[in-house]
């Protein structure tokens, strides 16, 4: 009977352990799913240069031990150009209640911002012109608000002397823009005050659509000597439609960042925005760690400005750059 009761209590006690053993498996896993970081990225349409901005942003984290698929779990969402769905997605990604957000370009930082108010949920914007013209910050110093980030304000003064430089007698400047997005208001409305002091004449020309780029593009033909493109979502996204236009009519075409001149605009002092994602990376890396609040982290701004210039667009519309320019060139494009 002493042996009965004996090896009883031993399978007792065995069998407790595996139990417990089991347990502790268990809450392993579980502390090892929830150890992975959550971030969700909310982009109002598909272009190149949003697209490098992503990209940058989630390079630096790659680089620095945030591994998608391994301990990062990214939720990327792409409105598409539509507003409604932009603010869907931006319920539904702050409804998640993720580590982080990024909200790249003026409405997806927007739409965010109208989300994630009253909660603790950090949020970093890239490509964004006026993050206090847009309601996102109290100031570029210190923001104030649970959003802070990267602007991607062009040097427009340089932008519009460049138009002059590549050629002096150039009168009339047509610009393309979205009236209902406000970076690109801000910079049509800087457009023209640097223009006033250049004894040039700004055209405008709107489109609310892609849609309606083709025929803004058109109907600034005959009226303008130059087109000047801003880091506006919809004109840049229809781009192609800009540089048919322009090529066909031999219009000097100058655009706010570089990716653009990729694709077909002569020329621009721009900005790069794979580096203006990394540069939001590492503000990332810094609330991600504990060593920084949006509310308390200024503004960052791109300082390098490069010359590029694209030779075979030139050529298509009869453009000819002048030597001195380009040799002060970061980047020719044939």
């Amino acid at each position: 009977m002493k042996r009965i009761l004996t090896l009883a209590l031993s399978i007792l006690i065995m069998s407790s352990l595996i139990i417990s053993g089991c347990s502790d498996t268990s809450a392993s896993s579980s502390s090892s799913n929830s150890s992975s970081l959550n971030i969700g990225i909310v982009q109002i349409v598909e272009h190149p240069s949003l697209d490098a901005a992503r990209n940058g942003f989630l390079d630096v984290l790659a680089e620095n031990g945030y591994k998608e698929g391994d301990n990062l779990v990214v939720n990327y969402e792409n409105a598409q150009g539509d507003m409604p769905t932009l603010n869907s997605i931006a319920q539904s990604i702050a409804g998640d209640e993720p580590d982080l957000i990024l909200a790249i370009a003026t409405p997806s930082a927007q739409a965010v911002a109208n989300a994630t108010k009253g909660t603790s949920i950090p949020v970093l914007f890239t490509a964004v012109t006026d993050p206090v013209a847009a309601g996102l910050v109290e100031s570029m110093e210190k923001p104030n608000t649970n959003l802070t980030g990267t602007t991607d304000m062009a040097p427009i003064e340089d932008q519009i002397k460049l138009i002059l430089e590549i050629n002096p007698s150039v009168q009339k400047v047509g610009v393309i823009y979205n009236t209902g997005e406000v970076n690109s208001v801000v910079q049509v409305d800087l457009v023209k005050e640097i223009a006033k002091e250049l004894g040039v004449e700004i055209v405008e020309a709107v489109a609310t659509s892609t849609h309606e780029v083709d025929q803004a593009a058109n109907s600034l033909v005959g009226k303008v000597d130059a087109i000047y493109v801003p880091t506006d979502n919809v004109a840049v996204t229809a781009l192609e439609a800009i540089v048919q236009a322009a090529e066909n009519n031999n219009i000097l075409l100058v655009s706010a960042e570089k990716d653009s001149v990729y694709r077909g605009t002569v020329a621009t002092i721009g900005l790069d925005y794979y580096k203006l994602g990394r540069q939001t990376g590492e503000m990332a890396l810094k609330i991600l760690a504990g060593e920084g609040k949006p509310q308390d982290m200024p503004v960052e701004v791109q300082e390098q400005k490069d010359i590029i210039i694209n030779l075979k667009a030139a050529k298509a519309s009869n453009i000819t750059i002048p030597q001195e320019l380009l040799e002060k060139a970061a980047e020719i494009v044939e």
